[in-house]
């Protein structure tokens, strides 16, 4: 590999162990902070581009009510976190044979009030995705303030996962997870690591 993108923060022995054993994985700290701020910046600067987030037939739907903005070139920071995601496929791949092939990804805005209810992301295998990815990119936020990652792991234990900043969780797709309403804006990278070849 000509160039490795994974930050050192990324413990990639700690992530398989915690995949393996529990269908997920938390990686806290996950950049440097003038990384952070200029990815902020960016989801910051284009939320008037966002959109009325979608089920995956394209029909908005009641069970969500987030804003989206699809993740292409022109996002050149928010690139990197997806070139960190394509080098950490291939570590999957080489554990699991999950025959990851390609990395799509949106920024996600929650306002007050909004939510996703309980869902699987891969529901009876009817797409790609292998594994969700959720990075957590405001600035600050508070215990009391909600959109918690709720979150049954594969051993069929119910996890409550804080949206701190910096943070990020990644989970088997197949599992149930909602996000849970919350009270303050909540913004994030939502992304999937997939094996098949064609893009939302």
């Amino acid at each position: 590999m000509e160039a490795t993108f994974l930050p050192k923060s990324w413990n990639v022995d700690q992530i398989l162990t915690d995949l393996d054993q529990h269908g997920f994985a938390i990686i806290d700290e996950a950049y440097p902070q003038d990384y952070v701020q200029a990815l902020a910046e960016e989801c910051i600067s284009n939320l008037n581009r966002f959109r009325d987030a979608a089920v995956q037939s394209g029909i908005v739907s009641k069970i969500r009510s987030d804003h989206i903005l699809w993740i292409n070139e022109d996002l050149v920071t928010a690139q990197q976190h997806i070139d960190s995601l394509k080098e950490l496929s291939q570590h999957l791949n080489q554990c699991f044979y999950l025959g990851i092939k390609e990395v799509e990804a949106h920024f996600a805005c929650y306002n007050a009030g909004e939510f996703y209810a309980l869902h699987r992301d891969n529901p009876q295998q009817k797409n790609d995705r292998v594994i969700s990815v959720v990075y957590y990119l405001h600035e600050d936020w508070q215990d009391n303030w909600g959109g918690e990652l709720h979150l049954q792991d594969k051993n069929d234990q119910w996890h409550l996962i804080q949206p701190k900043p910096n943070r990020i969780a990644l989970f088997q797709s197949d599992l149930m997870h909602e996000v849970i309403q919350a009270k303050h804006q909540r913004l994030s990278i939502t992304a999937w690591l997939r094996s098949g070849n064609h893009l939302f």
